[in-house]
C-alpha cells in the first residue's frame, strides 16, 4: 500500500496562527534496550521536501543513509539530542525524551515559536507550544525529516558500539531486542550501553540482579503503551 507523501499542511497553519519558526520534532530509540534515545529537532520552511521523503521507519537503510545528507543540507536548521541509557533509566522515559527534546530544541540557532510533535502523548509540554500529531512522520515534512536525521545519526552511532561489542551487532539491531541480541544478553550480560531499569532483565536468572527500579515505572510504562 502506498504512502502519501508529507505536506506542509500542519506547518502552514502553524505559521498562520502567528508561529514564524517552526519545528518538527521526532524520537528514535525509546524502545529499545541499549543505547541512547535520540531525539532531532527540525526546522524545513515551506519548500518542496526532497523526493521520497517520508517516516524513516518505511525506507530501506540505504535510501535513509541517501537522503540523510540532502536532508542536512536541505532543512534551515536541524539540532539533536540524546539522553544516555543512564538518564533514561534514572528519570523514566517520559523525562528521558524530554530532556532529549529540550537538547536538541535549545541546540538550534533560532527558538521555535511552535514545535510538531509525533505521535498523541505530549512528553515536552511548557513552555514550549506544542501541536501533537499522530504519524505525524508521515504526514508532516518537518517531522518526517527529524526522524530521518535521527535514524540515521542514532544508527551510526550503535553500529560503532557494535564494533566494541560484537557479539551483539549493535550495527544489525540497533539496540533493540533482536534473536542475535537476546542471545548474547543471556549468555553476557547487560553491557555499559544497556538500559537497566527495562523488564528483560526479569527474564535473565544470571542477570536479574542487575535491574533498577524507580517507583512510577508501572505508571509510566502503562501511559507510554510499553
Amino acid at each position: 500500500m502506498s504512502v502519501e507523501p508529507p505536506t506542509h499542511r500542519v506547518e502552514r497553519a502553524l505559521r498562520k496562527a502567528g508561529a514564524e519558526v517552526v519545528a518538527g520534532v521526532d524520537e528514535v530509540g525509546r524502545g529499545a534496550w541499549a543505547g541512547p534515545v535520540t531525539v532531532c529537532a527540525a526546522v524545513t520552511g515551506l519548500r518542496r521536501a526532497p523526493e521520497g521523503l517520508t517516516d524513516s521507519k518505511l525506507m530501506t537503510p540505504r535510501r535513509r543513509a541517501e537522503l540523510a545528507p540532502i536532508l542536512a543540507g536541505w532543512v534551515h536548521a536541524h539540532a539533536l539530542g540524546h539522553a544516555s541509557p543512564q538518564e533514561c533509566d534514572r528519570l523514566g522515559m517520559t523525562a528521558a525524551l524530554r530532556l532529549a527534546a529540550v537538547r536538541a530544541l535549545e541546540a538550534l540557532p533560532v527558538r521555535p515559536d511552535a514545535v510538531i510533535l509525533d505521535g498523541k502523548h505530549d512528553y515536552l509540554g511548557g513552555p514550549w507550544r506544542v501541536r501533537t500529531v499522530i504519524k505525524g512522520d508521515q504526514s508532516c515534512v518537518s517531522v518526517a525529516a527529524a526522524s530521518v536525521l535521527a535514524k540515521v545519526q542514532r544508527d551510526g552511532y550503535m553500529a560503532g558500539l557494535g564494533a566494541d561489542f560484537p557479539d551483539f551487532r549493535f550495527g544489525d539491531n540497533a539496540g533493540y531486542p533482536s534473536p542475535v541480541h537476546r542471545t548474547a544478553l543471556a549468555e553476557l550480560g547487560p553491557t555499559p550501553h544497556h538500559r537497566l531499569s527495562w523488564s528483560y532483565l526479569d527474564d535473565l536468572p544470571a542477570w536479574r540482579h542487575l535491574r533498577t527500579f524507580r517507583l512510577d515505572d508501572g505508571a509510566e510504562q502503562l501511559a507510554l503503551g510499553f
